[in-house]
């Protein structure tokens, strides 16, 4: 017989987790890392339902048990393709998920279900990042808009050093253009996929992210996420503007982008002078994204970017004049190798 495992007790990293719920529920949110082997597809997961709620449970259990049934062969054959320990989950560990668990083990796979389902790892999700307090120093990537940031970071977490990608976590670059060309997580992913990372993080000697506001598209961040940026040591990138222009131009191709960009501007338009609004209006009708950039840089992003940058004591922050992403990632590098020499003592 199958056993429940709480989610406490479902090491991450030890067991294959298997998300039975129907795939556009596995979308919503999962357990990061798990694979989706549904009982019900979407259709049939709404019929049963229906059926529970305008006739009877026990109708609507009936009818389920044979929707099942006809797919158990199908359903056994994905299950045997995968290795390692087995744990099953659905929404509240309820009927699908020991439907699944019991005829896995009557077909000789070992498997667990997760006491209370993905239910219950949301809840602790929550509760984890409402305690979490990080262990690593941080140092904090600053610099204007276009400065190569994210590159660089995604770089460096490459070369192996201890880098949080909260912009990569969320799926969204941060502005109010930065879901342009990308679909954004939701909430309940975000926050798994941050506490995923965030405890594998935990020991490291350092920890590297970049300056976010509190909000990155309609996700926030959790305030001890805010509260380590403001009390870290920033590394400001300062980068002439044809660059920063190039470098956007480069990663979010407006051009195949229009529409995105265009209803992204006309958020924010109010809050531009209005005979600058009204230039960059013009040159969108013919396409003039490099000159429209440097208005946005220079009347709209940049005046930002210096009020926010005077906010830190200059005990807490390095500035690095460059001229490229790769000049900027090279110096980074060194200032990280030594990194003992920029923090001052207590």
């Amino acid at each position: 017989m199958f056993k429940d495992l709480t989610i406490e007790q479902c090491d991450l990293h030890k067991y294959t987790f298997v998300d039975v719920r129907s795939p556009s529920e596995y979308r919503e949110m999962t357990i990061p890392g798990s694979v989706n082997i549904p009982v019900f597809d979407d259709g049939e997961r709404a019929e049963v339902g229906t059926l529970y709620k305008q006739v009877s449970k026990e109708v609507a259990t009936d009818r389920g048990l044979e929707i099942f049934s006809g797919k158990l062969p199908a359903f056994i054959r994905e299950f045997r393709k995968l290795d390692g320990e087995i744990v099953v989950f659905c929404w509240r560990g309820g009927m699908r998920s020991k439907a699944a668990a019991t005829f896995l083990d009557l077909m000789g796979i070992k498997t667990y279900r997760i006491h209370g389902g993905v239910r219950a790892y949301r809840h602790w999700v929550l509760n984890e990042l409402e305690a979490f307090e990080m262990k690593p120093a941080s140092f904090v990537l600053n610099g204007g808009t276009g400065s190569g940031k994210t590159a660089i970071l995604k770089r460096l977490q490459r070369k192996g050093y201890p880098v949080l990608d909260i912009e990569g976590l969320a799926n969204h670059r941060g502005s109010i253009f930065g879901k342009i060309g990308l679909t954004p997580h939701n909430q309940k992913t975000f926050d798994s996929l941050l506490l995923q990372e965030l405890m594998k993080l935990q020991e490291s000697p350092f920890l590297l992210f970049e300056a976010e506001s509190k909000r990155i598209g309609k996700l926030l961040l959790p305030d001890f996420l805010v509260e380590e940026k403001e009390n870290a040591f920033h590394i400001f990138i300062e980068m002439p503007m044809k660059e920063r222009v190039d470098h956007i131009l480069e990663e979010y191709r407006l051009h195949e982008h229009h529409e995105e960009f265009a209803d992204a501007f006309r958020v924010i338009k109010r809050r531009i002078h209005s005979p600058v609004a009204n230039e960059i209006e013009n040159e969108l009708k013919q396409g003039h994204y490099e000159r429209i950039l440097e208005l946005l840089l220079e009347y709209y992003y940049d005046p930002r970017y210096r009020h926010m940058a005077n906010q830190y004591p200059v005990d807490r922050r390095i500035s690095v004049k460059v001229n490229s992403i790769e000049e900027a990632y090279q110096e980074i590098k060194k200032l990280l190798q030594n990194k003992n020499s920029l923090v001052p003592a207590q």
